[in-house]
């Protein structure tokens, strides 16, 4: 990762809590310890940050506690052509006038290009999602009620009596942190309780992973391996996560890889900016 990509991950992430550790901060970057301490250094010394003990904090530190995980800008611009493909295999399961719920990724945000001719029913808590669609597309758009969080750009509303529990869907699609025996892992409770209301309200259950999901660990679970009807990954996928998938009756679909020539263009101009 270019020097410039990784402080400016490093400045965003920093403006999600109050203090970012040096562990944090190499996972997101996937950069050495010593490099991150390099860049605090440098940062610190040019004021655009504060460098403490084991990390880095705002110069101005929010006012109130963020999600946790990686802001959205940031998973943006990872495994971009594997979500592309992965996206493209998702859409191909839609037909016009099906009822279906979006959830809120950067995985599933691929999926609102190939969406642009369809005619569905969708519930979205996806910002970016919802006013894609609105500006490009016939689609009819539902939005729950609550706060946006700008790091995810999700709508998420800690109450039972909103929208969601009156939305009935065909299918469901969602991402997740990480996926492994015991199920799909995310990173923050108030995530996984608006994803839990959601799957509720869908007869199936898709799940959108590329294969780097299956090396990843969370504290978290969101549901088991039984909930799932269909995954949807990569062929980077390795052999012993598809037999655990297919040891619990998941449809898995792998999504062949495009050479970037031929993976579908992004319009810059529609993608959100990094700060929501």
């Amino acid at each position: 990762m270019h020097e410039r990509e990784r402080r400016k991950i490093i400045l965003s992430a920093i403006q999600e809590k109050p203090v970012a550790t040096v562990a944090e901060l190499v996972e997101l970057t996937d950069s050495s310890e010593a490099t991150i301490r390099r860049d605090i250094a440098s940062l610190h010394m040019a004021k655009a940050l504060r460098r403490v003990r084991g990390g880095a904090e705002a110069l101005h530190p929010p006012a109130s506690a963020p999600l946790a995980g990686r802001p959205f800008s940031v998973n943006q611009g990872l495994h971009v052509v594997e979500k592309r493909a992965i996206a493209r295999e998702a859409v191909a399961l839609c037909s016009d006038g099906d009822d279906v719920i979006i959830n809120g990724g950067t995985t599933t945000y691929q999926m609102v290009h190939l969406l642009t001719t369809r005619r569905l029913q969708i519930f979205t808590n996806s910002f970016p999602i919802a006013e894609h669609l609105l500006k490009h597309s016939k689609n009819q758009l539902t939005l729950p009620g609550g706060t946006l969080y700008r790091e995810q750009n999700i709508i998420l509303c800690p109450f039972e009596n909103d929208v969601t529990g009156n939305f009935c869907a065909r299918r469901m699609f969602m991402g997740a942190h990480s996926v492994g025996r015991l199920g799909l892992m995310e990173s923050d409770p108030l995530v996984i309780q608006s994803e839990q209301k959601l799957m509720k309200q869908a007869d199936e259950l898709v799940v959108l992973a590329d294969s780097s999901k299956f090396k990843r660990r969370s504290s978290l679970l969101i549901c088991s391996l039984d909930r799932i009807d269909v995954l949807v990954t990569d062929e980077r996928i390795d052999d012993a996560s598809v037999n655990m998938l297919e040891r619990h009756d998941i449809r898995v679909v792998v999504a062949t890889l495009k050479s970037s020539s031929q993976t579908l263009c992004v319009d810059e101009a529609t993608l959100p900016s990094a700060t929501g």
